[in-house]
């Protein structure tokens, strides 16, 4: 998982910020500021593999470019649909713009209300919203990242590639003919830990937000 801030390439204070899932190859973006589309030009960013965006209020700094990267992605041909996550009113906004703009869009755009818990869920990732107060922190949990299997260690035991690779890689337990034993997690290394990161929107701290920081990359986006 890549984070980008793209606040210093914005012409305004930008509260942008994008995952990219590499296991996915999608983009997960955070808000979407004036001159974003010029900074994801600039970095050679793949517009289409855009999935899902989530609008942490309803500021100006974090909407300006909302409407023109919907039109954009509807100008290079999108057909995939598209996710979009904020709070009430979102819709609203959105509605009127493609109204004055004179825009629809060739792809299904889905609108859905913030609310506290799970609100998007992939298998080695996750995004939940907490609820504090007036505004909506977020968490983002990557899973635990398997060792790699160490093929050399394998080879000095005269193990070759095949099913038994694979297992071992697992943490796979064998007893062999000749009565020697083989533990998978001899033959990886050590996991390593998935990363916990959260936004916190109100640069006063509360007790929950700290609870939930314990152990977290802390990102501020206002």
């Amino acid at each position: 998982m890549q984070i980008i801030n793209a606040k210093k390439y914005s012409i305004y204070i930008s509260n942008t910020v994008l995952f990219k899932l590499k296991h996915f190859r999608e983009i997960v973006l955070f808000n979407c500021c004036e001159g974003f589309q010029s900074y994801i030009f600039f970095k050679h960013i793949k517009m289409n593999n855009l999935s899902k965006i989530i609008i942490t209020d309803l500021h100006i700094n974090n909407i300006a470019g909302l409407l023109g990267l919907l039109s954009s992605l509807n100008s290079i041909g999108r057909i995939k649909e598209l996710h979009i996550y904020g709070p009430e009113g979102l819709s609203a906004y959105l509605e009127l713009g493609k109204k004055y703009s004179h825009t629809n869009f060739g792809y299904t755009v889905y609108i859905h209300i913030l609310s506290h818990g799970l609100i998007i869920n992939y298998s080695k990732y996750r995004i939940y919203t907490i609820e504090n107060y007036s505004h909506f922190d977020f968490i983002v949990i990557a899973a635990e990242v398997p060792g790699t299997f160490i093929s050399q260690k394998a080879r000095n035991h005269f193990l070759y590639p095949g099913p038994l690779y694979s297992k071992l890689k697992k943490g796979s337990n064998f007893i062999l003919p000749d009565g020697i034993s083989l533990t998978g997690q001899r033959f990886t290394n050590r996991n390593y830990q998935g990363k916990k990161i959260i936004f916190i929107s109100n640069r006063y701290y509360s007790r929950k937000s700290i609870q939930n920081s314990l152990k977290s990359m802390l990102l501020f986006y206002k």
